[in-house]
């Protein structure tokens, strides 16, 4: 039978609420470090170097197409064996760095590709050197694109950290399992680990959506508003190039 008493134990105990803080911080960390690397292979992407468009779209193709899981216990059973021994966490954000950034390389890649190529043309007209071309033209306006779909991947990479309690990392779940083998209350357990992946991503939510606000101030659908934003372009690039 259900015991409320046990629920109400499992949210209150130490253990799950670290467990939620190793959950939190192991998100945000994989999140910083697979971003730069998700640019740079977006761009590898768009090289006109065949070798780096070939690199690139092999590693997105290799990480996309195989599970998390078999990454994660190749990365911690099998580097061993070639001489390459990482801890659990370090084992841990490497899998889930490399994971994520394939994903959000093509996030990315598509937020890039939004942006008319007349914006870069234009810049590039007045002058600008390619990557403030990309710095100050591409990415505000591609940020508009990427930034929902990259809050759901930092959303959905709250609970992707479930897997690696498969290599010994202390993360929510696992706590949860240690906890749930004093009481065998395994249900009660689940149900307040949910809960509190429910707060995470709830509270998350909240940021994601200030987050499109603030990216999106100033830009407002409507043919007037096009080309009061469209007549500006020219102006503001040709400041930014003094």
């Amino acid at each position: 039978m259900w015991s409320w008493d046990a629920f109400f134990s499992f949210l209150t105990n130490p253990q799950l609420i670290q467990g939620a803080w190793t959950t939190i911080w192991l998100t945000t960390v994989s999140m910083v470090l697979a971003l730069p690397l998700a640019v740079l292979v977006a761009l590898g992407r768009a090289s006109r170097i065949a070798p780096v468009r070939a690199v690139t779209g092999f590693y997105v193709w290799l990480m996309r197409g195989t599970p998390l899981l078999v990454q994660l216990v190749i990365i911690y059973t099998g580097l061993p064996q070639v001489g390459l021994r990482l801890g659990v966490i370090s084992a841990a954000l490497t899998g889930l760095v490399l994971n994520e950034a394939a994903y959000l390389s093509e996030i990315v890649r598509a937020g890039v590709l939004s942006v008319p190529r007349g914006q870069s043309e234009a810049a590039r007209a007045l002058g600008m050197p390619p990557w403030k071309v990309f710095r100050v033209v591409v990415m505000p306006q591609a940020l508009r694109v990427m930034v929902p779909p990259l809050g759901n991947s930092f959303n959905g990479l709250l609970k992707t950290t479930t897997l690696v309690s498969v290599i010994s990392v202390e993360e929510l779940l696992r706590r949860t399992q240690f906890a749930v083998q004093t009481n065998f209350r395994v249900l009660e357990g689940l149900t307040a680990a949910a809960l509190y992946y429910l707060a995470m991503t709830t509270l998350w939510g909240l940021v994601q959506r200030w987050l499109e606000v603030r990216v999106g101030r100033g830009h407002q659908t409507g043919p007037s508003r096009g080309r009061r934003i469209k007549s500006a372009t020219v102006p503001a690039l040709e400041l930014e190039t003094r």
